[in-house]
C-alpha cells in the first residue's frame, strides 16, 4: 500500500515552509554571542541600520520598556529608545518562560541570539550585522552538574522567570527553581522504603549518559511571517530622551500576523505568540505543511518571534531560517547523571528502587520540566516493584539548550534502568532474560498505582527478539549478547484532540487534523482510519494542510499520539459523517436507516423485504436530486481525550505505553575498545498495522537513530565551547555503520486503544538499543560500561578497569 505523500515526496514536490516565497519577501540573519556567559553592556546598530539593503533591525531596545533598558544597558538605552516595547512579554518557554527572544541582559550560551536584521538578501543581512558592535562584560560559566550545583555557583538567573506547574496527582510532585541553576524538580514516590530493609541485596550504581544528540531534521528552523494591517512608523516624541527620534507601534484591532512555520505544534506556538504579542489567538494564522523532520526539536517557538517582530518592524514580509550550523546552538538532547539504588531478593525478585536523576538542560529550560517528569517516572522500568520513589533536576549550563528530543527522557531512564537489570543478574548468577520474565508487569496490570494497565506482553516481545538473535545458542568467539526491554507512556498527558471528516456528493472524502506530517507516516495512517470506517479506498480520502484559522484543535505531534490520540478522533469524525450520509440516504430512498449502507460512493439498499438483490445508487444523483446542482458535504466532528482520574500521578492516566524490545550480538577490539554490532533486532508492537511499511520504517529509523547515539553521535563541548557544531564535523550513522544482520519486527497484539486496537510507535525501538548494546559488551568482555556513547575510548577503559579489578 502506497504511501499518500509518496508521490509528493519522490517528485521533489511536497511543500515544506522552507519553500514559501512571498511578494516583497525579506530575510533575516541573527548575530549570535561569542561568550558562554557574559553580561551585554552596549549593543550600537549605527552602521549597521545605515547598511545596503537593510530594512529592520531588532535588539532589546524593542523588547524591553525605557527604564528596564536603560537600567540595564547604559548608554545602548539612548540609542532610539522606543516608546513602548514591541511586545506584552519578552520571553517565552513551556512552564518556565525563560527564553528572551533576544538577549536582554545577558546571554547564557554561547550562539545565543543577540541583534536580528531584516534585509533584502541574505547577503545583506549577513554583511550588516558584521557591522553591528556589542560590548561583553564575561561572567564566570558553569558547564556541567558539579559546577552548577556547587555551594556559590554563578547563577544562570539570578531572579526566578515566571513559571508555572503543571497538576500531579498520586505520588507525584514537581515545581520550578527548587534551588539555584535548577530550573525544575520532579518527584515520584509510592509504595513502602521500608521495602528495602527486607531486601537481601541493595545495588547501587551510577550512569552516565553524555549522548548530546543533535535532532539534525534535514529541513532547518523555518518561519516566514507577514502583517496585515499593522504598521510600524518612527515620529519624534515630545517625552523621547536626548531629542532622539522615537518610534510608536501601531496594532490596531484588525492587524493579524500570518506565520508559515517548520513546526510540530503549530496551536500551542500560536497561543505563544498571541501571549508574547499581547494580542487574541484569533489574530495569529499559523500554516504547516509538510515537515523535513522534527523528532522534538520543532516543538514551541524557535524561528517565529524574530521573524514575526522583524516583520512588524519592516512593514513586509520575513523569512528567518536558520543554517543546519546553526540548530546546533538552538536544541539539543540532555546528557543525564542516573544514580539507581535497587533492592532485590536472593531468587531475583525486584523490591524497590530509588533513582536521582540529573538532567542537563542547558542555558534555558524550553520542554525540560516535561523531559525530567518523564525522565523520572519512567526510571523504574516496566517491572512490578514494592517501593518506587525517584527525584530529578533539570539543572542549567551554558550550553546549547536541550529539549524534547524521540523517546522524551525514556533515552536516559532506559539505558541506566535496562543496563541494572543486567549487571544485577549478573551479580546473583542469574539469567538476565530470565530475570526480566520473572518481574516484568503483565498485561492488563497497571504500571503503578492510579495508572492505565500495560497494553502489550511484554514476556512475549522480549522472548522474540531473544529468539530472533539466538540468546541461549552458543555464541560464537569473542561475541557477546544482550536484550533490554524500552518502554515509555505514548500519547501525551491529558490530550485533547479534535478532527473533522467530510464527504462530498462525489463520496471523496478528506480529514481535517492538526496532526503534521513530519515523515512517519501519519497522514496516511490517519486516512486509512477514516477510509475503513467510511467504507472507501483510501485513494478517496484526501488530507488537508494545517491552517489554525480552519484546522480543528490539537495540543501537537509528539509523544506517538497521532493513532492513539488523533487516531481515536478521527475515527469518532469518520463514524458521525458516515451516519449523515446513511440518513439522508434513508431519507431520499424512503427506507429505513438499518437497511442502507455506503461503500465507495454506492448507496447499498437492501430490498424491504430483505429479499433480492440490494439497490446501488450512486450517492451523487441522490445528493443532486435533493440539494440541487450544486451538491452538500456531509461533515462529522470527532474529540477524544483522555479522561481525567485524580489518583493518576500525572493528571491523567496514560492513554497508551509504547515498548521497544531490542537484542544485540557485538564484538570488542581489545586494543582500541571498539565495538562492531554484528546482530540487532528490535521490536514494537503497533497494536494494529494501518500501513506495514510506515510501522517498519518507524521502527527501523529509531533504532538506527539510537544505535548512533550508542555508539558515537554526540555533541562534544570542551567546556562551553561546542567542538563538532557544524555538520560536517558531526557524525551519524552511515549505511556502513548498520550491522550486517538487522531486522525490525512490527507486533500486532492487538491491545491498543486506537482504532481497530492500533497504537502509537516510532519512538519505543530507538529506547532499549544502547542499554542492548552495553549488556552485550558486558556479556564479551566481562567489562561493564556506565557511560555511553559507548565509543572506543570509553569501552577501552572499561577493559582496563575491569583487568585492574582482575
Amino acid at each position: 500500500m502506497t504511501r499518500s505523500d509518496a508521490a509528493l515526496k519522490v517528485s521533489g514536490t511536497a511543500p515544506y515552509a522552507v519553500d514559501v516565497t512571498l511578494g516583497g519577501m525579506l530575510h533575516a540573519k541573527v548575530l549570535r554571542s561569542p561568550h558562554a556567559h557574559a553580561l551585554v553592556t552596549r549593543i550600537d546598530t549605527t552602521e549597521a541600520e545605515a547598511a545596503p539593503g537593510v530594512r529592520a533591525v531588532l535588539t532589546r531596545r524593542d523588547l524591553l520598556d525605557a527604564d528596564t533598558c536603560e537600567r540595564w544597558a547604559g548608554q545602548d538605552a539612548r540609542l532610539r529608545m522606543p516608546q513602548r516595547p514591541l511586545v506584552a512579554s519578552h520571553s517565552y518557554g513551556y512552564f518556565i518562560k525563560d527564553q528572551p527572544i533576544l538577549a536582554l541582559d545577558r546571554v547564557r550560551c554561547i550562539g545565543d541570539p543577540v541583534v536580528a536584521i531584516a534585509a533584502d538578501t541574505e547577503l545583506d543581512a549577513a554583511r550588516a550585522l558584521s557591522l553591528v558592535k556589542v560590548d561583553y562584560e564575561p561572567l564566570p560559566a558553569v558547564t556541567g552538574f558539579d559546577e552548577a550545583l556547587a555551594p556559590g555557583a554563578t547563577e544562570l538567573f539570578p531572579e526566578a522567570p515566571l513559571a508555572m506547574t503543571p497538576k500531579y496527582g498520586q505520588g507525584a510532585s514537581g515545581g520550578a527553581r527548587p534551588r539555584p541553576n535548577v530550573c525544575y524538580r520532579f518527584g515520584y514516590e509510592t509504595g513502602d522504603p521500608a521495602a528495602f530493609d527486607r531486601c537481601d541485596h541493595v545495588f547501587t550504581d551510577v550512569f552516565n549518559f553524555d549522548g548530546r544528540q543533535q535532532h539534525l531534521h534535514l529541513e532547518p528552523f523555518v518561519t516566514v511571517a507577514k502583517w496585515i494591517g499593522a504598521r510600524w512608523t518612527s515620529a519624534r516624541q515630545p517625552e523621547a530622551r536626548q531629542s532622539d527620534d522615537a518610534a510608536t507601534q501601531h496594532l490596531d484591532a484588525s492587524s493579524r500576523l500570518e506565520l508559515w512555520s517548520s513546526c510540530q505544534n503549530p496551536f500551542p506556538v500560536r497561543k505563544e505568540m498571541a501571549r508574547l504579542l499581547g494580542i487574541g489567538e484569533q489574530r495569529v494564522r499559523m500554516h504547516v505543511g509538510y515537515l523535513g523532520g522534527g523528532f522534538g526539536a520543532k516543538n514551541g517557538c524557535k524561528t517565529e518571534p524574530v521573524a514575526a517582530l522583524l516583520a512588524l518592524k519592516a512593514g513586509a514580509p520575513v523569512r528567518y531560517c536558520l543554517t543546519m550550523d546553526e540548530g546546533f546552538w538552538t536544541m539539543r538532547q540532555h546528557n543525564a547523571r542516573l544514580t539507581l539504588r535497587t533492592g532485590v531478593m536472593a531468587d531475583g525478585t525486584l523490591v524497590a528502587r530509588d533513582a536521582e536523576v540529573l538532567l542537563d538542560g542547558g542555558a534555558y529550560a524550553d520542554a525540560s520540566p516535561l523531559v525530567a517528569e518523564k525522565a523520572g517516572y519512567r526510571v523504574a522500568g516496566p517491572y512490578r516493584w514494592r517501593h518506587i520513589r525517584s527525584v530529578t533536576d533539570a539543572v542549567l549550563t551554558n550550553t546549547t539548550p536541550a529539549g524534547p528530543f524521540r523517546g522524551f527522557g525514556g533515552t536516559q531512564a532506559n539505558f541506566a534502568c535496562e543496563s541494572q537489570i543486567d549487571m544485577i543478574a549478573d551479580r546473583l548468577g542469574l539469567d538476565p532474560v530470565e530475570l526480566r520474565r520473572r518481574n516484568l508487569i503483565g498485561l492488563g496490570e497497571p504500571y503503578v498505582p492510579g495508572e492505565s494497565a500495560m497494553d502489550s506482553d511484554l514476556v512475549e516481545g522480549l522472548d522474540l527478539v531473544a529468539d530472533r538473535i539466538g540468546m541461549n545458542e552458543q555464541r560464537p568467539p569473542g561475541r557477546g549478547r544482550g536484550v533490554a526491554v524500552g518502554f515509555k507512556d505514548s500519547g501525551g498527558v491529558n490530550k485533547p484532540a479534535q478532527a473533522r471528516v467530510k464527504v462530498a456528493t462525489s463520496g471523496d472524502a478528506w480529514v481535517q487534523c492538526g496532526t503534521v506530517e513530519m515523515g512517519q507516516g501519519a497522514q496516511t495512517a490517519l486516512r486509512e482510519v477514516a477510509a475503513r470506517v467510511l467504507g472507501v479506498s483510501r485513494e478517496r480520502v484526501h488530507g488537508s494542510d494545517i491552517d489554525t484559522d480552519h484546522t480543528p484543535f490539537d495540543q501537537g505531534t509528539n509523544a506517538s499520539s497521532a493513532i492513539s490520540v488523533m487516531g481515536q478522533a478521527v475515527q469518532k469524525a469518520a463514524e458521525a459523517a458516515r451516519l449523515r450520509v446513511l440518513l439522508f440516504a434513508a431519507t431520499a430512498l424512503g427506507v429505513p436507516l438499518e437497511r442502507v449502507e455506503f461503500q465507495d460512493g454506492l448507496i447499498i439498499a437492501a430490498s424491504p423485504d430483505g429479499s433480492g438483490e440490494p439497490e446501488r445508487v450512486p450517492l451523487a444523483p441522490l445528493v443532486m436530486g435533493f440539494y440541487g446542482g450544486t451538491g452538500y458535504e456531509f461533515t462529522g466532528e470527532g474529540f477524544f481525550k483522555a479522561p481525567g482520574e485524580s489518583r493518576a500521578p500525572l493528571e491523567s492516566p496514560c492513554v497508551s505505553w509504547e515498548y521497544g524490545w531490542g537484542a544485540a550480538e557485538v564484538s570488542v577490539d581489545a586494543e582500541t575498545g571498539v565495538v562492531t554490532v554484528h546482530r540487532l533486532a528490535v521490536s514494537g508492537d503497533a497494536g494494529a498495522v494501518l500501513h506495514e511499511g510506515a510501522c517498519r520504517g518507524q521502527d527501523e529509523g529509531a533504532a538506527i537513530m539510537g544505535l548512533g547515539g550508542a555508539l558515537f553521535e554526540t555533541m562534544r563541548f570542551d567546556g562551553a565551547v561546542l567542538a563538532n557544531g557544524r555538520l560536517v564535523d558531526y557524525r551519524v550513522p552511515r549505511a556502513s555503520d548498520v550491522p550486517a544482520e538487522f531486522v525490525s519486527i512490527t507486533q500486532q497484539q492487538g491491545h491498543g486503544p486506537g482504532p481497530f486496537g492500533s497504537k502509537g510507535l516510532g519512538e519505543g525501538a530507538m529506547l532499549p538499543v544502547a542499554s542492548a548494546i552495553a549488556n552485550a559488551i558486558a556479556d564479551a568482555t566481562g567489562a561493564r560500561v556506565t557511560s555511553m556513547p559507548l565509543t572506543g575510548e570509553t569501552v577501552l577503559a572499561a577493559l582496563d578497569a575491569a583487568r585492574e579489578q582482575q
